[in-house]
């Protein structure tokens, strides 16, 4: 079995056909033929079906794995320019919509200062479109609300964030300082998806106040609930930083009581030794934040964020 032949099979995963994984390889189609047929006679099975162009049972569980490898052989590489010159490669972060709004650009920022010769790669998303490609490696590290479910991840704790009704400002709760779950009961709400982190948070605190909220329609996606809410579709019941500043004027943030703060975490595979480039954006990761000059209303770093090594 040679890196090749896993090269050709994940570039195939990653480009959809024979012709675009050549491409992307820098190679002729003939070659990538070849190494796939060697690869799947070597294995005693089929990867490819040659019909659909789709990778078969087999074929997916080896890209699996062979994105690993892969990013085992590439990390060599880093661990070695991190001894003898400035650290090099690239770094596939995920990110939930809320932390990409302000962590986003003090990464870039401090990633540009102290790391030139990193590439960044920002995939956005839920905790569920993240985490199977955290777990695969086809990211390096993620931030997603807790809790982070699979058994493969580890997590710290970033920093927290209020959860508030959004609503505009002609709503009749706007005006309160502080609503309670029944103040909320009588009205039909915009919902994040049943089973996702944040309502998952907001269904407990809502029935340890012995109330069930009406929905007026569930997704999976924070940005599309604000974008309803800010659209004039009703109220929601989201992270404060999604309010932004420009939006206030027409929208306000109401407290909830009897509701936690939504965790946010940094989280990274916990089998296996980072390669030196995702080492060092792990840790620019926490500085940014512990160091930031301003963060957003409603945002709450720990005290004590980086003070034990991970």
């Amino acid at each position: 079995m040679e890196i090749r032949q896993l090269e050709a099979l994940v570039g195939i995963a990653e480009h959809g056909t024979f012709s675009s994984a050549a491409e992307a390889l820098g190679t002729v189609q003939s070659n990538i033929s070849n190494r796939i047929a060697r690869l799947e006679a070597e294995l005693g099975s089929e990867l490819i079906d040659r019909a659909s162009g789709a990778l078969t049972e087999s074929g997916t569980v080896v890209v699996e794995r062979a994105r690993r490898i892969l990013s085992e052989v590439s990390a060599i590489a880093a661990d070695v320019s991190e001894l003898t010159a400035d650290i090099r490669g690239r770094v596939s972060v995920g990110m939930i919509g809320t932390a990409g709004r302000w962590i986003v650009p003090l990464l870039l920022e401090a990633q540009r200062r102290t790391y030139p010769h990193i590439s960044l790669r920002i995939t956005e998303g839920t905790n569920s479109v993240i985490e199977p490609q955290l777990i695969s490696g086809a990211l390096d590290i993620a931030v997603l609300a807790w809790p982070v479910d699979p058994p493969e991840l580890t997590e710290i704790d970033l920093y927290s964030e209020d959860l508030v009704l959004i609503c505009e400002r002609t709503h009749p709760l706007a005006e309160r300082p502080s609503v309670t779950f029944a103040d909320i009961e009588p009205y039909e709400i915009l919902l994040p998806f049943p089973g996702t982190p944040i309502r998952r948070e907001i269904d407990e605190a809502s029935h340890a106040q012995g109330v069930e909220l009406r929905p007026l329609i569930e997704l999976d996606g924070l940005r599309t609930i604000a974008s309803l809410t800010f659209d004039g579709h009703g109220p929601s019941i989201l992270p404060s930083t999604m309010l932004s500043t420009h939006l206030r004027p027409k929208f306000r943030a109401v407290p909830i009581e009897g509701i936690a703060l939504r965790r946010v975490c940094l989280v990274r595979r916990r089998f296996g030794f980072p390669a030196a480039p995702v080492r060092a954006i792990h840790a620019l990761l926490i500085q940014v934040v512990r160091e930031a000059r301003s963060v957003p209303e409603g945002v709450v770093v720990p005290a004590n964020l980086g003070a034990t090594p991970q």
